[in-house]
């Protein structure tokens, strides 16, 4: 598989400067973003977090909205948790804006579609860190098939409003819980992708360093790497209820 080149990236982390391992607090949570407008009031915490990490990403790439807006532009969305408050909210009745829980994971992307005109083909892809893995190998197929000039790959994950939930199971995953939400501008290039899955074993490298960031964790990854590439070609992993993922970038050349 040829592998994409990265063009832009906008990474928000609840974890902070000083990163969690110096943090007791079991979520460290990204808050409600400042919404510019009323047409952006109604949208939830979790939409509100994914056009602040797209306009993050064309910040990054010193590039307007304008930019990706058509069809020639795909979108690729990654979530375990993100849909979780408004399913718990359907559940408890206390959701005013979600009618039909099955179809809570497809606000995210809806938004930032109509946000920021993006009428490409899209995906969403479901289960940590392995979803957003095969997001951005998805991503790689549609720009070396020609189907898009352009692919956002987006993940989303809070955990604020489901907090007493995951501490109920404190041995289901790392702690703390690290709210983030991170957008990759991807291009075709000239490099080779591979990517590997399979069932049980665990993954290789340190996938929970930035904390339990689920499927923002290969984007916290690629962002560190970035920062200050290592020798060889980039090394993504995860793992996710049994399942290992590991993406190898190879570098354009």
């Amino acid at each position: 598989m040829r592998a994409p080149a990265l063009r832009a990236l906008g990474l928000l982390s609840g974890a902070g400067p000083s990163g969690p391992e110096v943090d007791a607090r079991p979520v460290l949570s990204l808050g409600r973003p400042p919404h510019r407008d009323d047409h952006r009031r109604r949208a939830t915490r979790e939409c509100l977090l994914a056009l602040a990490a797209v306009e993050a990403m064309l910040e990054d790439g010193k590039a307007g909205p304008a930019t990706i807006a058509g069809e020639r532009t795909a979108l690729l969305y990654a979530t375990a948790a993100a849909y979780a408050a408004s399913n718990r909210g359907f559940i408890e009745g206390s959701s005013g804006g979600i009618h039909f829980a099955y179809t809570a994971p497809a606000v995210v992307p809806a938004e930032v579609a109509i946000e920021f005109g993006l009428t490409g083909p899209y995906t969403i892809v479901l289960g940590g860190p392995p979803a957003t893995l095969r997001a951005i190998w998805q991503a790689a197929a549609w720009l070396d098939a020609g189907v898009c000039d352009r692919a956002l790959v987006l993940a989303v994950e809070i955990f604020e409003e489901c907090a007493d939930l995951y501490a109920r199971a404190p041995r289901l995953t790392a702690r703390p819980l690290v709210e983030a939400a991170g957008c990759l501008w991807l291009e075709r290039g000239r490099g080779r992708l591979a990517l590997d899955t399979r069932r049980g074993g665990e993954p290789r490298g340190r996938p929970e360093e930035d904390g339990a960031m689920f499927g923002c964790g290969p984007i916290a990854a690629l962002d560190r790497w970035r920062r200050g590439p290592a020798p060889g070609p980039l090394e993504l992993s995860g793992a996710w209820r049994g399942e290992t993922a590991r993406l190898v970038w190879y570098e354009d050349s």
